[in-house]
């Protein structure tokens, strides 16, 4: 029974952050109301649907559910009566040019002896990186995930102090792809820890060797699937935060949040002035100070930082069932160190993409029409800066079919029978993610995880932030945990 406080709350944006914060809030006695400026929640965990063929629209690695299922529990409901999950193994399907195929297992010791049959290092070798990113899991964790990084109390804990001992062990001194070397002999391994840097929009040859951790989450820690695909996560929170008295105002853009005396009172959409007691915005933080509060003093260091990347993702159905493809799949570029580099220097795309496609139709049939499969094909280009997306987007696309064809053996371009596409302006503008970076702020060096904005305001009292733009960071985990510290704040 939610114990009612007579407080208000208002919640800019319905991204997964928002969702969960707005659950928070409301079990926390306040009368909580979500502003969406699209007609549908999610912000990037949506979904699109086109002659028979359905596609979720953001996240496509499902992590740690515990903490959506900790959302329910705490408001006193069975999660599995809302959605349920799959455990996924294997969780990821790699495929090379030269027509090696490796499937990434959960657990440690299957995923180091299936690797080590097909590659040149030893169970061991992987057996033993997988042990240290575990070790280095649990001595950041506390520190960079579960507790705010910008407020001087957290400085004292057990936890901090633990880090700070093993500060040496965490490879904040040299590169992801440094540290991959010098753990692997075969190179394909490297490349496929390497990717790993592409979960928050990084280079693995710039991001620190801490960001090694990020595989623990999905090989140790297990990746799954929501039944009926990643936006029946959206579905079953929007669900929640209404049975439980959240109130959704959609297709309602906030034009600007409410200051008085450096305090956040309200805030404005086209129509309306809404007063309220705290102000949470999901909003990418780069955009609620730009464009919602247009008079106050800005963090410029902090919206200077360099910008993640974003992507280019064509939705096809697929006239075609190919058995070879799993749920997760990566068609691996010959050069790796070239596609970063056109991506983060260049600001364009490589002719030679590393390409994932995600298949739902794999484990939710109605996805695709019979015998056909529904490809969400994508690959990392730059965040926008002008650049001639139009010519850049038609020659990836001549590109990633090529590709694919090859690797398929299969010509696929007579296969593809609708289309959708997003691109970093659709990113931008669906979205309201800066520049079309996905990301929020890159994380190409060691002090990033320090840069990014806290989850509250110091100066603007009653101001606070969730999202994958501040602190922890992306992803739909992070995200999760950026509501819960923001709401931690505002309950303490």
């Amino acid at each position: 029974m939610i114990k009612e406080n007579n407080k208000t709350c208002a919640i800019i944006g319905s991204g997964i952050a928002g969702i969960g914060a707005s659950i928070r809030m409301r079990n926390m006695g306040y009368k909580v109301t979500v502003f969406e400026a699209n007609s549908f929640p999610g912000g990037k965990l949506s979904q699109e649907s086109i002659k028979g063929y359905r596609f979720d629209f953001g996240p496509s690695v499902f992590t740690m559910p515990h903490y959506v299922d900790e959302l329910f529990e705490l408001s006193g409901k069975n999660p599995r009566e809302y959605f349920n999950y799959i455990h996924l193994n294997p969780v990821y399907r790699y495929f090379f040019e030269d027509g090696t195929v490796l499937d990434s297992y959960h657990g440690k010791k299957e995923y180091a002896r299936q690797m080590a049959a097909k590659t040149k290092d030893s169970e061991e070798t992987i057996l033993k990186y997988l042990d240290n990113t575990e070790e280095v899991y649990h001595l950041t964790a506390d520190v960079f995930l579960y507790n705010s990084l910008h407020k001087f109390k957290n400085y004292f804990t057990k936890s901090f102090a633990k880090g700070i001992l093993n500060f040496g062990k965490i490879g904040a001194f040299e590169t992801m792809n440094q540290a991959n070397e010098k753990a692997f002999t075969d190179k394909k391994l490297v490349q496929i820890f390497n990717r790993y840097s592409t979960y928050n929009g990084s280079s693995p040859y710039l991001a620190p060797a801490t960001l090694n951790v990020i595989p623990h989450l999905e090989i140790i820690e297990g990746a799954y699937y929501p039944i009926g695909g990643i936006y029946a996560i959206t579905q079953s929170l929007v669900q929640l935060a209404k049975d439980i008295g959240v109130t959704f105002q959609f297709s309602s853009p906030v034009k600007e949040i409410v200051v008085e005396d450096k305090k956040a009172v309200g805030i404005k959409t086209a129509t309306q002035t809404y007063k309220f007691d705290k102000i949470i915005s999901n909003s990418d933080v780069y955009n609620t100070y730009t464009n919602l509060l247009p008079n106050e003093d800005k963090p410029e260091k902090t919206l200077r930082q360099p910008k993640s990347s974003s992507a280019v993702i064509f939705y096809w159905g697929i006239k075609n069932d190919f058995k070879q493809l799993g749920l997760h799949n990566i068609l691996f570029s010959e050069n790796y160190p070239e596609e970063f580099n056109h991506v983060v220097e260049k600001k364009s795309i490589y002719h030679d993409p590393t390409i994932y496609i995600n298949i739902t139709s794999k484990h939710t049939p109605t996805d695709a029409p019979p015998g056909c499969e529904n490809w969400f094909t994508m690959i990392n280009v730059p965040n926008n800066s002008g650049q001639d997306w139009d010519k850049l987007v038609a020659d990836a696309r001549e590109n990633m079919i090529e590709k694919i064809s090859r690797i398929l053996k299969t010509d696929i371009r007579p296969l593809i029978e609708c289309e959708l596409l997003l691109d970093p302006r659709v990113v931008e503008q669906r979205t309201s993610s800066a520049f079309g970076a996905i990301y929020g702020n890159a994380s190409n060096n060691k002090f990033a995880a320090f840069m990014r904005h806290p989850n509250f305001s110091k100066k603007i009292k009653n101001l606070y932030f969730c999202g994958g733009s501040v602190h922890p960071g992306p992803s739909m985990p992070l995200c999760l945990l950026s509501a819960k510290i923001t709401t931690s704040m505002i309950k303490d």
